[in-house]
């Protein structure tokens, strides 16, 4: 029981989070409104798809460096779940984006080249899939994983904050700092980092069994 604790600790995070971020009071800045409550939830996403690409990428490094088919389900599981969070993180962008751009698609750049990454990774995926030789599909996916993770950076943080963009953190807008976000926001900003970041550990974790029990049906 004690080596579950984290789990028992993300779940009363998270009950903390949800309640707290949709109670609590929030400043109400220019066309925001309410919507800044996306912030406890739609950051957090992007802060757990980037822990599971860069645990994705190294099991891949590692995989290529030693061959181990352990490492290759690493990365698949790894990946796997940083898209799911990926792909909650462009959803709650984009419900955030419909209440404060005046639409839900735009071609702000920032959008735009988050959803190409995402795109990238999602064809990660579907490339293993089409691979039945497993020895194969380890190797091609690896060097594929490594090529995806070389763009992610590029193409959702530095490209967005060197163009003109509606998206804070952008050459032009300003990201959430002290002169516009109360202090109490990070009272429930922070753990929800911790937070949403044990849980994708958690189904990281719960993944990799599953990925396990393939390779023992495999070679048994």
């Amino acid at each position: 029981m004690e080596k579950h604790w984290w789990k028992a600790l993300a779940v009363i995070i998270l009950v903390y989070v949800i309640i707290a971020g949709f109670t609590i009071e929030i400043p109400i800045i220019g066309t925001n409104g309410q919507s800044s409550r996306g912030l406890f939830f739609h950051v957090p996403m992007w802060i757990c798809m980037y822990t599971m690409f860069t645990i994705s990428v190294v099991n891949s490094l590692l995989y290529l460096s030693k061959y181990d088919l352990r490492r290759d389900a690493y990365a698949s599981a790894a990946a796997s779940v940083g898209v799911f969070y990926g792909v909650l993180g462009f959803a709650t962008g984009t419900l955030w984006a419909t209440y404060t751009w005046g639409g839900s698609f735009t071609r702000d750049p920032k959008q735009m080249l988050t959803a190409v990454a995402l795109m990238i990774y999602m064809a990660y995926l579907v490339l293993r899939l089409s691979i039945p030789d497993i020895d194969k599909r380890a190797r091609i996916s690896a060097v594929f994983n490594i090529f995806a993770f070389a763009l992610l950076i590029p193409l959702t943080y530095i490209i967005p904050r060197m163009v003109d963009s509606l998206h804070p953190g952008s050459a032009t807008t300003p990201g959430f700092a002290s002169s516009d976000t109360d202090n109490h926001m990070k009272w429930v900003l922070y753990p929800a980092f911790l937070g949403w970041t044990l849980l994708s550990v958690w189904i990281y974790t719960l993944l990799v069994r599953y990925k396990k029990l393939e390779l023992k049906n495999i070679f048994k």
